[in-house]
C-alpha cells in the first residue's frame, strides 16, 4: 500500500465527515463532528503541501472550538408554560414536528382533556414539550418529552424536572422503547423499575422508568 493511497484515503475520510457533519440536527455533534473531520483534512492538507487549504481549515476549527465553548458555557433561561389540550400553538407545535417525534415517541398518539401538558421555551423560542397523564396525588405517567433538536443537550430536560419537583410532583413514571430515549431518562436520574420483553408488541425492548422526588 503505497503512500500517496494512505494519504488519499485521509483526505477522504477527513472530506466525509465534514459532509455527515452537515446533516446533524444537533448544533453541538455538527460542531464536534466538523472540528474532528477538519483535524483530519487539516493534516492531510500539510501533508501534500496545500497550506492555504490548512490554513483555511485551521480557521473552521478554532470557529467550530469558540462556538462549542460558547453553546456550553452559555447558560439557558428556560420556562414552562402550562397549556391545554385544545390550545391552537400545541396542535401546531406537534404537527410540525410530528416526523421527529415518531422517532421517538411512536406510540403517541395525542393529549386528553386532564393531562398535564408543559411548553419548555428558552428565550421566549419554543424547545419543547411535555404531556403527562395525571395520575393524582403528584404522580405522572409520561405520554411524551419531546425536545427540538437546537435544544437536545439534556438542559431542557434537567429544567423541566425540576421545575416538576418544585411544584409538587413526587412521582414519574416513562416507558420508552427506543435506545436513544432510554439513554435521555438515564441522564434525567431515571431507574428501571422493570423490563418487560414482548416481541409482538415492543420488538426493540421496552423499558418502564420511575422517577421518585
Amino acid at each position: 500500500m503505497s503512500t500517496q493511497f494512505i494519504l488519499e484515503m485521509i483526505g477522504y475520510l477527513g472530506s466525509a465527515l465534514v459532509i455527515v457533519s452537515m446533516l446533524m440536527t444537533s448544533v453541538v455533534k455538527l460542531r464536534v463532528i466538523n472540528t474532528i473531520g477538519g483535524v483530519i483534512f487539516c493534516g492531510y492538507a500539510l501533508c501534500i503541501h496545500s497550506y492555504p487549504t490548512a490554513a483555511m481549515q485551521v480557521c473552521l476549527i478554532v470557529i467550530n472550538i469558540v462556538n462549542l465553548y460558547k453553546l456550553k458555557n452559555t447558560e439557558k433561561e428556560y420556562s414552562a408554560i402550562p397549556l391545554n389540550t385544545n390550545d391552537c400553538f400545541l396542535g401546531h407545535f406537534l404537527s410540525t414536528n410530528s416526523s421527529d417525534i415518531k422517532k421517538y415517541f411512536p406510540d403517541f398518539t395525542g393529549t386528553d382533556d386532564d393531562d398535564k401538558i408543559f411548553l419548555i421555551t428558552c428565550a421566549e423560542i419554543p424547545a419543547g414539550v411535555f404531556i403527562a397523564k395525571d395520575e393524582g396525588a403528584g404522580f405522572l405517567n409520561v405520554k411524551l418529552d419531546y425536545t427540538t433538536p437546537t435544544y437536545r443537550d439534556c438542559s431542557a430536560g434537567k429544567f423541566l424536572y425540576s421545575y416538576l419537583k418544585q411544584n409538587g410532583i413526587k412521582n414519574i413514571k416513562a416507558e420508552t422503547k427506543i435506545p436513544a430515549h432510554e439513554k435521555y431518562l438515564k441522564k434525567m436520574g431515571f431507574k428501571p423499575k422493570r423490563i418487560t420483553s414482548d416481541k409482538n408488541d415492543y420488538p426493540n425492548y421496552y423499558m418502564q422508568f420511575e422517577k421518585i422526588f
